[in-house]
This record gives structure tokens, C-alpha cells and sequence, in this order.
């Protein structure tokens, strides 16, 4: 048999390596499906800038003055991007002139949060402020809100007295704001570039990321970031037409011999195609991998020393000073403390708990009377004016959730063992008779008798009880599918909180999942629930941190928010709601997902209405909104 300090030691080591694969196992599959999240969010972002793009030249030329602003506003963006996610740009003057050369757009600044240029293509202007001049102070509403993108009409710049154009923004962190100006020419120079190779090239942020527009009727190449490949089949470059039409959401393949990641979408009449590498995708999963497998070994073997140590110390070390008690015990000494269980040492215990038995024998037939009467796991103790400590079971110390040691010294003395218990008694369960909490979630019952000035008590364990009785209680308020609260439970928490004297503004919403039926009819019952279950948790998920949720029954759920400062702020939470209901969806299994629909009816919380009516008053807003919702369907 092994020693007590060897087992915790294996356990310990065994556990540790366990969680750390576990750990690393999952951080790795999130990298992964974050990437692609990522890649998928980049591709569409840079589609809908390509759109964008193209929409802007198939206007006339009285639209070039508009169009010229959108061009400015997307420099200051691209540039953003670039310099937000490549900070190393700053360093150089003449690396920002690149930039502005390669984006078309003759200066670049760059001003800090207070709106002074600190950095940028024209060193000249550093330190000037949006209260420089006129011409300038037209962003300073910049500094006030942090999504406003300006652009300016054509003015003599402040240093210059030059003609430009200036346009200027936050960047995505806010941390800087990137102002670009141009001058006139340069707008019909960039109206005249509307070929996708060139629209390519100043999408072409990452590196390793390449473009390619795709003829739908042709199957040709007719733009693309290298200019090698437009005219030629798409097969020649490694495509496959079937997973263009049918993986738009993003598939793995291998373009032109390298393994890729590809998203498509479709714009006018081509296949727009963004391609990343997987070794571009992927290049920094494997040094994050090795970083948080370092750190988790470090972390692990500092846990397996620092527990192993503290058991030595706290456990191994009391085990032989209970042995040495436990001689004393033998020759009669009955105030000692036992504990038992399975090890080298703990068999030591048991010997000399044969060779005590004798002297037992006085307190064994009130232990036995006690232990008969009941299955719970329980001590004693007994103590009266002629004694000085206080005989007790070997099962009260668990029950206490003492040491050996601990227990010793409150028991060394009747003085010190009272004002423990009376210590316990304020702990007090509420509607409980005699049962106190200590610790968490341990609950035990103390009962005492008094008879000439002998006083006997039992204390029993009841924690499996009680922990048992609520959780009935919360199964009896939660429903099962959803673990959502059900009609009972959302009702009791609701009448608590407005049993509250301030609950602010409130508002009662109900929600009905829509097309219920119709996934149950074509994807099963099982991806029903599963329906229902992804709706419970976009609503246990949402932004508002004051509220609750529950499911009336059926595909009927109800939201209530409270302890808002004004309507304004609480219609602004049921805003949120509408754009959930119409940009939710849920997965129903890996390669199945469907728009998450819902119809919603909210009533503001009066407490002069009755909760049914009010009730009522959503409900049949609901209704109103499934009935239009439906309409447009049509």
C-alpha cells in the first residue's frame, strides 16, 4: 500500500496533465473556427467595400463629387486598418508616403485622442490641433463621438493655403485618428479606375490574401490581384465551380498548388472571391498553442508541488501526531480524536483503534443508542462541570469540517467547545429548526439536552437533505428543456422583484418563436427543441444585465426588463431586440443553420394594471408583430 504524500503526488501529476491536453485541445479547435470566423468577416467586409466601389463608378459624372468622398472616407479607413494593425508604418515618414502613394492620396495625419498630429507624411504639420484654423476645426466634433467619419469639401488647407480635400476618422481600436487629404485631380484619376484588378489592389491590406473576380456565364478570370491569371479558366487556377456555387460561407482548397481558404459572393454578374493561405490563416495558432502549453505546464507543476507540500504539512504531518494521541488513547486517555481512512498511515489508526476498544466501553452504549436511530451521518459530545474537556465522537470533526488539531483545542476546554457552538448558532437556517450552515452548502443539526448540569449533544449532518430539498425546488422553477425559469419560477422571481421599493422603468415582453412548426415538420422534433433552445439562450444572453427570463409553456417565452433610469433608455434595450429578431440564427447541427425568428409585443410596467392585463396588452402586440412580420413574408 501505498503512502498518503505518493498518492496525492500521482493524483495530482495525473490530473494536471489531463486538464492541461483538455485545455489545449479546445483553445486549439477555437483558434481554428475563430480564424475562418475571422477570415469569413474580413472577405465579406472587403465584398461589400468592392460593391461599394463599383456602385460608386456606374455613376455619372454628377455624382464624381460624392463618389470622390466615399473614396477619401475608404482611404482613411484602409489607412487605418493598415496602421492600427501594422503600428511599425509609423516609424517612418517614408513608409507613410508609400502608403499614400500605393492608396492615392497626396497627405496623411495622424492625431492623437486630444486631436493633436503627431505622426503622418508631412512632418511640417506635426503639432497642429482641430484649433488651428478654420479649415481644420471642422473635425473637432471627432473628439466628441468616436463613430463619426468627415469628410470635407474642397478648401485651402491651413499651412498651405493649397487646395484639398480632407476626410478623417477614428481608427477600429480608437486610438488615433487618421486624417487624408487629396487634391482634385486625383478624384477623376480614381473614377477612371474601375477595373476589378485595380479595385483589387487597393483592397489588397493583408498580404496574403489574394482577389479574384470570376465570369458567371464564361467561367473566366476577368480580374484578379495578379494579373497572370485574368482570361484564363477557372480550373486552371484550382477552383471548383460546384464548391464556388454551393460554399460561399468558406471551404479549403488548393489554388495554384497552395492549400487556401476561400470565400465567395457574388457581385453583378462574377463570382468575387477572396483567398487566404492556410499558413497565413493559421501562422499564429501554433506560437499561441506553445505559449499557453508552456504556461499551463509552469502553472501545473507549481499547483502539483504547492498541494503536495501543503498535504505533507497539514495532513501527513497530523496523521503521525494522531498516532502518537492515539497510544495515549490506549492506556485510557478517552479525549483524544480519531479519524480513519485508507492509507499506510491511517492503518496505524485502525490498530490502535482495537487496542482502545476496552477503554471505550462506558460511551459506546450511548454512541450505539444514538447511531441506531438513524442512517445520517452524525457525532457526539458531552461534557459536564467536573470535566475539563469535552468528550466527543471521532465522526464530529468532519462533521465540523475541523482537523484533528482544530477539533483538540476547542474540545481541550468546555469554555472554548460553548463558544464554538454558540459561534454555529448565529449561522441559523432560516425556517429550520436547530440546523445551522457552516462553511458553503453544509448544513447541520444540533440537538442538546441538559440534566444535572450533564449536557448531551447530537449533531448531525444533514447537508444531503437540505441540498436535496432545493434542488427539487429549483427542478420545480426551471424548465427542463430551456434550463431557462419555467411559468412558476419566472412568476416568484418577478414578484420579488417588485416586492422592491425602486424598480425604475420596466418593460413586460413577450416572445413567440416563429416557423416552429415548420422546422419540426421538415427537420424533426429534436431540432425543434433545439430551436427553441438557442431562442432561451439569446434571450438569457441579452445585452441588458437587468432582467429576467422564462418560458410560458410551448414555443412562448417572456423577457422582463428592470431598474432602468428612463423609457428612452429601455426602448433603446427593446431596439436591440428588433435587430436580434431580424440578424439571429441557429445552428441546428454542423452543416443545418436557419434564421432564428421570432415575433415579440412589449407593454411598459405599470403597477396600477394587473400583471395579467398587462400580460394581455403584450401578448396581443405580439400578435400584431407575427401578423406583419408574416405580411412581408408575402
Amino acid at each position: 500500500m501505498q503512502k498518503l504524500k505518493k498518492i496525492i503526488s500521482n493524483y495530482m501529476k495525473v490530473i494536471s496533465l489531463i486538464i492541461v491536453v483538455f485545455i489545449i485541445i479546445i483553445v486549439t479547435v477555437f483558434n481554428v473556427i475563430n480564424a475562418k470566423r475571422l477570415a469569413n468577416e474580413k472577405a465579406y467586409e472587403m465584398f461589400s467595400r468592392i460593391e461599394n466601389v463599383l456602385d460608386g463608378n456606374k455613376k455619372d459624372l454628377k455624382d464624381v463629387q460624392q463618389e470622390y468622398r466615399d473614396t477619401c472616407l475608404n482611404n482613411a479607413r484602409s489607412i487605418a486598418y493598415i496602421i492600427q494593425y501594422h503600428p511599425s508604418v509609423l516609424d517612418s515618414v517614408e513608409e507613410q508616403k508609400k502608403i499614400a502613394s500605393f492608396i492615392e492620396v497626396d497627405e496623411i495625419h495622424i492625431f492623437d485622442k486630444t486631436g493633436t498630429i503627431i505622426n503622418g507624411t508631412h512632418p511640417e504639420y506635426y503639432h497642429l490641433t482641430f484649433d488651428s484654423g478654420e479649415q481644420i476645426a471642422f473635425f473637432k466634433p471627432l473628439l466628441q463621438n468616436k463613430n463619426l467619419e468627415l469628410c470635407q469639401d474642397v478648401t485651402p488647407n491651413t499651412a498651405e493655403n493649397k487646395l484639398m480635400q480632407y476626410s478623417a476618422l477614428w481608427s477600429e481600436n480608437k486610438k488615433f485618428i487618421v486624417q487624408v487629404g487629396m487634391e482634385p485631380i486625383n478624384v477623376m484619376k480614381a473614377t477612371e479606375k474601375n477595373e476589378l484588378s485595380y479595385i483589387f489592389s487597393l483592397l489588397r491590406i493583408n498580404a496574403g490574401a489574394s482577389f479574384y473576380a470570376i465570369d458567371k456565364d464564361s467561367h473566366k478570370i476577368v480580374g484578379a490581384t495578379s494579373t497572370k491569371y485574368i482570361g484564363k479558366d477557372v480550373k486552371k487556377l484550382g477552383m471548383n465551380l460546384h464548391d464556388i456555387k454551393t460554399k460561399g460561407q468558406g471551404f479549403h482548397a488548393v489554388i495554384d498548388g497552395i492549400k487556401s481558404y476561400c470565400v465567395f459572393t457574388e457581385i453583378d454578374n462574377n463570382y468575387v472571391c477572396r483567398v487566404i493561405s492556410d499558413k497565413e490563416l493559421y501562422q499564429r495558432i501554433p506560437e499561441n498553442i506553445m505559449t499557453l502549453a508552456v504556461c499551463l505546464l509552469i502553472i501545473s507543476i507549481i499547483l502539483v508541488k504547492s498541494v503536495t507540500w501543503y498535504m505533507n504539512k497539514y495532513v501527513v504531518t497530523g496523521i503521525y501526531d494522531i498516532n502518537e494521541n492515539l497510544r495515549e488513547i490506549s492506556k485510557g486517555n478517552l479525549n483524544v480524536n480519531i479519524h480513519v481512512d485508507n492509507s499506510v498511515e491511517f492503518l496505524e489508526l485502525s490498530q490502535h483503534i482495537n487496542d482502545m476498544k476496552d477503554s471505550i466501553l462506558s460511551n459506546t452504549k450511548k454512541m450505539s443508542y444514538v447511531l441506531s436511530k438513524t442512517n445520517m451521518s452524525m457525532g457526539i459530545y458531552e461534557y459536564n462541570p467536573h470535566m475539563k474537556k469535552v468528550f466527543t465522537s471521532d465522526s464530529l470533526a468532519s462533521i465540523f469540517s475541523l482537523d484533528s488539531q482544530q477539533l483538540e483545542s476547542i474540545t481541550s476546554n468546555q469554555i472554548y467547545f460553548k463558544k464554538f457552538i454558540d459561534n454555529l448558532r448565529i449561522h441559523k437556517v432560516n425556517d429550520e429548526k436547530n440546523i445551522y450552515e457552516i462553511n458553503n452548502h453544509k448544513y447541520i443539526k444540533i440537538e442538546e439536552i441538559e440534566e444535572n448540569h450533564d449536557v448531551f449533544g447530537v449533531v448531525i449532518d444533514m447537508s444531503q437533505e437540505i441540498i436535496k430539498r432545493r434542488k427539487i425546488e429549483v427542478e420545480r422553477d426551471f424548465d427542463k428543456l430551456t434550463n431557462i425559469y419555467n411559468r412558476r419560477g419566472f412568476e416568484n422571481q418577478l414578484q420579488k422583484i417588485l416586492e422592491e421599493k425602486d424598480i425604475g422603468y420596466c418593460a413586460l415582453i413577450i416572445i413567440d418563436a416563429d416557423d416552429l412548426k415548420l422546422i419540426n415538420d421538415q427537420f424533426g422534433h429534436e431540432k425543434g427543441d433545439l430551436y427553441l433552445t438557442q431562442i432561451a439562450e439569446m434571450l438569457s444572453s441579452f445585452p441588458s444585465i437587468k432582467h429576467i427570463v422564462g418560458r410560458m409553456g410551448g414555443d412562448e417565452f417572456v423577457l422582463f426588463l428592470h431598474h432602468y433610469q428612463s423609457e428612452k433608455e429601455l426602448l433603446d434595450m427593446i431596439k436591440d431586440l428588433e435587430y436580434i429578431q431580424n440578424h439571429s440564427f441557429a445552428v441546428l447541427d454542423e452543416q443545418l443553420s436557419v434564421p432564428l425568428l421570432f415575433s415579440f409585443g412589449y407593454c411598459f410596467y405599470d403597477k396600477t394594471i394587473p400583471y395579467q392585463d398587462q400580460l394581455k396588452i403584450a401578448d396581443d402586440k405580439m400578435y400584431k408583430n407575427k401578423h406583419q412580420r408574416k405580411s412581408m413574408e408575402r
